[in-house]
């Protein structure tokens, strides 16, 4: 859902009832859209409780009501007459009683059409509707924004002609499961009918902005209501609710909440009186409990067929790679619809911690980490566990003094202290790197683009203290912007130079293994590599990068052309005079499962940006941690949350290092002598 407007475009296959749906909106001039507009901007103009509503009556065949006797919920009606927020209410409920007859909202829109010389269309794709994710609650996603407006003005996006559907004043009984594939609607008016429930299956409208089920005799509503984040109005006027489920509490965008007219217990009634919509919704959001826990995510074993022995078990080992969401980046304003003691780093960083131990990884790369938190948390806490560790922080670290440095996040790399030894370890500043580069230095892309972007990465060079087998590991974070394709390709490129010259130095290298007392004789390798690309490489980390990339093309492939899509206009040097490669035969881990379902996961966006690669010409997969259980994401609309302390999940694969070919030698050639030939 990284961009609404995308979806709203899109139209799924219709079911054999469609022409009954159209039906309900054409004849009104597909404008159900403006029905509220019209009531909202030419009636009434009262402002209450801090948000300014509109309405107008003009309903017919409206039902009496008996008025709610609220005094029975022991609150007075003092408090009732002088609350903004209860006046609101009275407000909203008296024109949802004016709006029971059949189609009332479409009639409106007709009519609104008919008497009005500025109505337009409001169906469809609007591209100036696009809103960069900058704009929005994210503070990262994948670079896809560009490709689906291009998408639009080519015409490789179905046309939507209507996102709102009104059918209000029917006696409807029960919902069709049918109704549920309209995901491009933005308004769903279900109001005065008969409905006892609300199908869980309503959790798939997650383009709704506006629902109505006033005048139902609904007694509860589902906890699934909660996966549409999107809402700004939800009226359940004149139902039989007592209570609401805490669910609800993640609706943050929610600006009316419509509860007049219901049974509601008086604890609940009391906080919109006092609070008012946002109230509530706080208090719900608060009031989460640790429930329904997800089940474990699978381990996928690939491939058991290795030989058995010591040196099979020492030659594997796993990797685990995560971006733990940076304290400071975890606020309410991000992951509004994340209650606020599962957002405390207090209570998220116990959970991370825990996740780290539980895994019982031999490597583990981790993105945003602040300074202060690895030396004072995850240092002390993975060292009792033989974990030792490289970090390096954001380039913006060396302007600033002691206190400020702490607060800076970076990269961190965590190795078994038994298994491993550190041989060497380098910071890849994308920044500086751009600058020193003789044939980017006078671009004013460089200057504009690249450097303002502090981005790192952290290379280690370890070996097995068993096998004497070595690897590099690099650990990234890419610039997260989708406005900057071309930003996050020169990163990688850069990186993948990087490790190709680090590669080269280091198989000509010596390990600094232990000898005995008095031996002077020079050391030796365990294992010899004639070359950087013979050692096995894993890179992993945060790409902010989908596989419809020029990232994910450039590592998976090994080159990308000069003028790839994501360098279009740009001037790199020679990156787009020659394009980009690198020797090493790369895949991503989890390719070998066609990818995990989503890395990030949040209301904005559930995509894969996040990898572990490998190089295939050393290293097996063995295995990997498979998906979030479907069952538990079906009632949870984003991370964090209470189970999940960051937008992002942990990867963790398991590796094997291929056995060594070695060079087969051929015997010298017969020697008959220097002896003529016999004539015969």
């Amino acid at each position: 859902m990284l961009n609404s407007q995308v979806h709203r475009g899109y139209m799924p296959q219709q079911p054999q009832n469609v022409k009954f749906l159209q039906q309900l909106a054409q004849p009104q001039g597909h404008q159900v859209d403006q029905a509220m507009n019209h009531v909202q901007n030419n009636a009434g103009n009262n402002t209450v409780g801090g948000h300014s509503h509109s309405y107008s009556s003009g309903g017919l065949g409206n039902p009496s009501y008996a008025s709610p006797q609220h005094n029975s919920n022991g609150v007075t009606t003092t408090l009732q007459n002088t609350s903004p927020h209860w006046q609101e209410q009275q407000t909203l409920i008296a024109t949802s009683r004016n709006s029971s007859s059949p189609h009332h909202h479409a009639r409106q829109a007709a009519l609104s059409n008919k008497n009005s010389s500025q109505a337009q269309v409001t169906g469809g794709i609007n591209p100036g509707a696009f809103q960069p994710l900058s704009a929005q609650h994210r503070k990262d996603g994948p670079p896809v924004e560009e490709k689906e407006v291009r998408k639009h003005d080519t015409g490789e996006l179905e046309r939507q002609d209507w996102k709102s559907l009104d059918l209000g004043g029917q006696g409807l009984r029960a919902l069709s499961k049918s109704l549920f594939q309209y995901t491009f609607l933005d308004k769903l008016y279900i109001n005065h009918n008969k409905l006892t429930v609300l199908p869980p299956a309503i959790s798939r409208l997650k383009l709704l902005q506006l629902l109505d089920a006033s005048g139902n005799q609904l007694t509860e509503v589902p906890p699934e209501l909660g996966m549409l984040t999107n809402l700004k109005n939800l009226y359940l006027f004149d139902n039989q609710l007592t209570t609401l489920p805490n669910e609800i509490g993640s609706l943050y965008h929610l600006e009316v909440l419509g509860v007049e007219g219901n049974p509601l217990q008086s604890d609940l009634k009391e906080v919109m009186i006092k609070d008012g919509s946002r109230g509530v919704i706080l208090s719900l959001r608060e009031s989460m409990q640790v429930s329904f826990s997800p089940v474990e995510r699978d381990w996928i074993i690939l491939d058991d067929s290795s030989r058995s022995g010591a040196k099979s078990e020492a030659d594997k080992f796993q990797v685990l790679c995560y971006n733990i969401l940076c304290d400071k980046y975890a606020t309410q304003n991000m992951y509004g619809y994340s209650p606020s003691w599962a957002l405390s780093w207090d209570y998220r960083k116990k959970l991370i911690h825990d996740q780290l131990i539980e895994s019982k990884a031999d490597i583990i790369c981790l993105q945003e980490v602040d300074m202060e938190n690895f030396n004072e948390y995850f240092m002390p806490g993975l060292a009792r566990e033989e974990y030792k560790g490289a970090f390096y922080p954001k380039s913006r670290a060396k302007t600033m003094n002691e206190t400020e440095k702490k607060s800076v996040d970076g990269c961190a790399t965590f190795f078994k202290s038994t298994k491993f030894s550190l041989l060497e370890k380098q910071i890849v500043d994308f920044s500086s790197a751009a600058l020193n580069r003789e044939d980017m230095k006078k671009t004013a892309d460089i200057y504009n683009r690249v450097m303002p972007k502090d981005n790192i990465a952290v290379i280690t060079f370890l070996e097995n203290k068993i096998t004497g087998s070595r690897l590099i590991v690099a650990n990234v974070h890419i610039y997260w912007d989708p406005q900057y394709r071309d930003v996050k390709l020169v990163q990688v490129g850069i990186l993948m130079e990087d490790i190709t010259k680090y590669a080269d130095q280091w198989a000509k290298s010596f390990p600094n293994r232990a000898r005995s007392p008095g031996d002077t004789s020079p050391l030796e390798p365990a294992v010899n590599y004639s070359s950087g690309s013979q050692i096995p490489l894993i890179i992993c980390g945060d790409f902010n990068s989908i596989a419809d990339s020029g990232v994910y093309e450039l590592l998976s492939r090994g080159s990308v052309a000069n003028d790839h899509d994501d360098l279009l206009g740009r001037t790199y040097g020679n990156f787009t005079r020659d394009g980009m490669s690198h020797p090493f035969p790369l895949k991503s881990g989890y390719s070998n499962i066609g990818e995990l379902d989503f890395t990030n996961y949040t209301p904005g966006f559930t995509g894969v940006i996040d990898y572990i690669w490998y190089t295939t010409s050393n290293l097996n997969v063995t295995g990997l941690m498979g998906n979030v259980d479907k069952e538990y994401l079906a009632r949870v609309p984003g991370f964090p949350n209470m189970h999940f302390p960051s937008d992002h999940i942990l990867l963790q694969t398991e590796f094997q290092v291929k056995p060594r070919k070695e060079p087969i030698v051929k015997p010298p050639p017969p020697d008959f002598g220097n002896n003529p030939p016999r004539k015969s």
